[in-house]
């Protein structure tokens, strides 16, 4: 098991390298001179010369990129244009609210998506099983930002029920929670649709297993067959899925973030490009791909609690 994890991780830095080289050279594109930002408006040529060469600008692209890493490997990713503060004090900032945001989407979209799936395929044919199924198809079809949309002229404008830009607090507070309903809602929402057909397609597979069919010869209830005999074994392909929607989940979270106002580190890395802020652009993809290596290392763990053959590997 610690053999599987550790070549996981062996795996993840090239995977981290490559995010790093795609992110600093699409920065390289935007028709920006960050010298000319980092002196301002009222600079002269011959001041943005000297910055430019301070920072080393005039060097070979591929220079910049390993100075760039030799920086990141020491934990310096350096300062923001705008703020002149250190980028990780500004990432600091925002890596809690979208974690908090990340949580309170997947702690109800996930658990619906598998009751919604096992539901359907228990009662497969039926209008019950149609409607998840037209439900599901629904939720995959629907544009994140037209689902925001809809809940903030209704929910947060009309009605008036619930907050929609900023954060009210922290989650254990009433107002954290109110603040962040919307958002949480609107990342959600896209996550049951595919869940919910994964886990219907998965039961469906395993109750026609020989040893589910035993398990019914032998008299065993019907809830414990589909709850510890069939749900426990099709629930491996469904956290397959989670993992790989889960870089889907991060850009819809970019989105998300920036309707509702949430301060995260989606929110911040649009306005570290539009503000050609690029120091703090590319720490904000730099957390953005770490977290999700750590989401698939922790899919890669509950394969281990769900199937016994990871374990022995």
């Amino acid at each position: 098991m610690s053999r599987h994890i550790l070549h996981r991780l062996l795996i993840s830095i090239p995977v981290l390298l490559g995010v790093l080289a795609i992110g600093f050279a699409m920065l390289q594109v935007i028709p920006t001179d960050p010298a000319a930002v980092l002196a301002g408006p009222t600079a002269s040529p011959e001041e943005i010369a000297s910055i430019r060469e301070s920072m080393g600008l005039n060097e070979p692209l591929v220079y910049q990129f390993l100075l760039y890493l030799w920086r990141v490997l020491q934990g310096d990713l350096g300062r923001s244009f705008i703020s002149n503060t250190p980028v990780l004090d500004e990432l600091g900032n925002t890596i809690g609210p979208t974690v908090e945001l990340m949580i309170a989407s997947l702690i109800w979209a996930v658990p619906l998506g598998i009751v919604l799936g096992t539901v359907a395929a228990v009662r497969r044919g039926t209008l019950v099983d149609r409607g998840v199924v037209a439900l599901s198809v629904a939720g995959v079809s629907m544009p994140i930002f037209w689902f925001g949309l809809m809940l903030i002229q209704y929910v947060g404008t009309k009605w008036n029920l619930l907050p929609y830009l900023g954060r009210g607090g922290p989650l254990w507070s009433i107002d954290g929670l109110r603040s962040i309903a919307l958002p949480a809602i609107t990342l959600g929402g896209i996550f049951v649709g595919p869940v919910a057909r994964m886990t219907r397609t998965s039961v469906l597979e395993v109750l026609g297993a020989d040893y589910v069919r035993t398990a019914r010869a032998k008299g065993v209830y019907e809830r414990r067959v589909v709850v510890r005999h069939a749900l426990r074994n099709a629930l491996i392909p469904v956290i397959t899925l989670v993992g790989l929607q889960v870089g889907f989940l991060l850009g819809g979270a970019v989105v998300t973030e920036t309707m509702f106002a949430w301060p995260g580190v989606g929110r911040l890395a649009v306005g570290a490009i539009i503000s050609s802020d690029f120091p703090l652009a590319q720490g904000a993809i730099l957390v953005l791909a770490i977290s999700f290596i750590v989401v698939n290392l922790i899919v890669d763990l509950l394969y281990a609690f769900l199937d016994p053959r990871v374990r022995r590997a």
